[in-house]
């Protein structure tokens, strides 16, 4: 008999990813160059040119049979030794491989940080506008995804709805930043007013909470920001990092979980992720490109392109009269729509070709998300789309 509970699933499908097989299809209908495809958070710029120079490297000089066989469960030690490293130059924490576990991109690092911090039953918070596929993240592992409603402000924390959330069954707190939908940083006041509060509520409720940072567009932040590095600010963090954005490799499934070592049983976590890998299927990512990025932990690919893209269509939206807090970093913006109702406007835009993702399943009705990882000719080109839109509202 099959899972009633999987195939019901199918009914609850990314609209993200559904969206762009939409404008995949039209593109082939009508041509690309007339389908504004603001979906997908798929890379727009190469990986750096040395990430290919040192694959070639890698292979022609390693032994084939260390190199594609089996790696440690917890990956191949001298990669976490050179993830620690970084990590310790770059943060000011003592990192060493003991608490670094290699995982499949950031949401393997999500998979297994939450399994780690919590039991069937327990609650992990988040803040609305989050990432949707923290709902199949999170619930699957049996532990329940509780949502604090967004503060549209400034999309900072909303602690007012927080407080009344927090739970004894909260054993994490999930967080995204640079933000996916939102491009919003967290300030320091912010994280350090989240610390604060979760060291009081640790020692009303007898137990650790941990924050779970979900952190796959750290380096991409935005001239003069500052993005304030959450295990300074907190012991029990536990960073979940993606090289997908970083170097433009979102299809290498590559990425780490970083435990804080001032966590309570730091190098316990790590070990039991080993673990849970037994649970999940995981079983360590490919031995290849887990050696080909330590040697390049200083490296990114050619970011500016987003800030450049960002400029830009920040500059029309709200010249057209959207409402739209400025992102600082990734490569999403997210314009208030100009009706209530974010379905219908993204359907509207639709008849101008424009695919733009609808907010209901990021926690936050009556927005939009633009993904702006696009050539910057494709934004220039958009445009008169998104002029002709906003003027079919004033009809």
């Amino acid at each position: 008999m099959i899972s009633q509970k999987f195939k019901d699933m199918l009914n609850q499908k990314s609209v993200i990813r559904q969206m762009n097989v939409e404008a995949d299809a039209r593109a082939k209908e009508i041509g690309a160059d007339k389908v504004f495809n603001y979906s997908l958070g798929n890379p727009s710029v190469p990986a750096p040119a040395k990430f290919n120079q040192v694959l070639k490297h890698i292979i022609d000089t390693k032994d084939p049979l260390s190199l594609h066989g089996y790696s440690e469960n917890h990956g191949i030690y001298e990669v976490r030794e050179a993830v620690a490293a970084s990590l310790k130059r770059r943060f000011g924490l003592a990192y060493t491989a003991d608490h670094i576990f290699m995982a499949s991109g950031a949401a393997g690092a999500i998979a297994h940080a939450a399994r780690a911090v919590s039991a069937p039953g327990d609650e992990i918070i988040t803040f609305a506008p989050f990432f949707p596929e923290y709902i199949p993240y999170i619930n699957e592992t049996g532990a329940v995804l509780k949502v604090v409603p967004a503060d549209t402000e400034g999309f900072q924390i909303n602690f007012d709805e927080f407080v009344k959330l927090i739970s004894p069954k909260t054993s994490a707190v999930l967080i995204n930043t640079p933000n996916n939908p939102t491009g919003v940083v967290y300030s320091k006041e912010t994280i350090q007013r989240l610390a604060e509060l979760l060291r009081e509520k640790e020692q009303e409720y007898g137990h650790e909470i941990f924050i779970i940072s979900d952190e796959p567009y750290r380096e991409i932040v935005f001239h003069g920001v500052d993005a304030p590095v959450i295990s300074q600010y907190y012991d029990n963090t536990i960073v979940c990092y993606s090289f997908s954005k970083s170097l433009s490799i979102p299809g290498e499934r590559i990425g780490y979980v970083a435990v804080s070592p001032k966590a309570k049983e730091a190098e316990t976590i790590i070990h039991m992720c080993t673990q849970i890998s037994r649970g999940i299927g995981h079983n360590c990512p490919a031995s290849l490109i887990q050696l080909a990025v330590a040697e390049l932990l200083d490296e990114t690919s050619d970011l500016s392109v987003y800030e450049t893209n960002r400029n830009i269509l920040y500059d029309e939206l709200t010249g057209l009269g959207f409402s739209c807090v400025k992102p600082e970093g990734t490569f999403y913006i997210f314009p208030k729509a100009l009706e209530d109702d974010a379905k219908a406007f993204c359907k509207r835009a639709w008849e101008y070709n424009l695919a733009l993702v609808p907010s209901d399943s990021f926690g936050c009705p009556g927005y939009f998300r633009i993904a702006y990882c696009v050539e910057t000719d494709m934004v220039k080109r958009s445009l008169p789309a998104f002029r002709a839109l906003a003027e079919s509202y004033k009809k």
